[in-house]
């Protein structure tokens, strides 16, 4: 049920490394220009409750629910930055977390569980950096370089993209009261910059609230999947919207990565919607 076949292709990637690109699950009216191609790709504005350029909201939290953020959901550029970089790389994992925006739809449309889901690309502005990160406007990523956030002005995507996007959620989620919050991220199967293996199918993150991990774990193993226990990541090191919204506020959350070449078709985002669903809702009765 979870395995799929990856091909290697030209170049030494793997199939499965790409997904949505701007046409499917756009969030921003933008265009994205790239110099190699001399041409721009449209994104056109997409569903959503509540949205504008730095985030979407679908659905009605309830108190004591639970309820999902996406951080990297987004590629979009706004048309007045340019990133420099060729135009398909913003269809992979570097610009976006493939396959999130179309599962926190379904989560939110199928399941009851509200998103709050980034509108524009991480490779603009890393919503889930701290502000004094050097990735949070990052020069390079896996490999390959950006050149137009070289002496880009940080404070002002700070105050542009960051600072809204996490006041939005803290109000957000206060007005939630919710019971759990679903983190959730997507991980590429191969790095270009680094020749190790990546074999979960799923893993869990955390920093120091392992409350809502520790019963997800076995809960997913038993569902089949091979599951990392703060891996591919560690929640130690890379967690900060959650350690922000939900470790410094007392409010239980599960953060998952899903690995992005089981995220690709329709039928993925449907069963990943569906068992995270089921599994965020056994979570959340267990801690009580």
């Amino acid at each position: 049920m979870w395995q799929r076949q990856r091909c290697r292709l030209a170049g030494g990637r793997w199939r499965g490394d790409y997904g949505e690109g701007a046409s499917q699950h756009p969030f921003v009216s933008s265009k994205v220009e790239t110099p190699e191609h001399g041409l721009s790709t449209t994104l056109e504005a997409n569903g959503g409750r509540d949205m504008n350029e730095v985030f979407r909201q679908i659905g009605a939290p309830a108190p004591g629910g639970i309820v999902l953020v996406a951080d990297h959901a987004s590629n979009a550029v706004p048309a007045d930055i340019t990133l420099g970089i060729p135009e398909h790389l913003l269809h992979e994992h570097i610009a976006i977390d493939i396959g999130t925006a179309a599962i926190a739809e379904r989560l939110a449309q199928d399941h009851a569980i509200p998103a709050h889901i980034a509108a524009v690309s991480r490779l603009v502005c890393d919503l889930n950096r701290e502000e004094t990160a050097p990735g949070l406007v990052p020069e390079t990523s896996d490999g390959h370089p950006i050149p137009g956030n070289v002496g880009a002005d940080r404070e002002g995507r700070l105050g542009r993209f960051h600072r809204p996007y996490h006041t939005a959620l803290e109000q957000w989620l206060e007005a939630a009261e919710p019971a759990l919050i679903l983190s959730l991220h997507s991980f590429t199967p191969r790095l270009a910059s680094r020749d190790e293996p990546r074999p979960w199918q799923v893993g869990v993150l955390y920093n120091q609230d392992d409350r809502a991990a520790r019963i997800a774990i076995p809960l997913l193993v038993a569902e089949g999947l091979h599951v990392g226990d703060n891996l591919p990541y560690s929640g130690r090191d890379l967690n900060y919207t959650m350690n922000r919204h939900a470790e410094a506020a007392g409010r239980p959350y599960l953060g998952v990565e899903l690995r992005q070449d089981l995220t690709q078709t329709a039928e993925d985002h449907t069963r990943w919607a569906a068992l995270l669903a089921k599994i965020a809702q056994r979570v959340a009765s267990a801690l009580g």
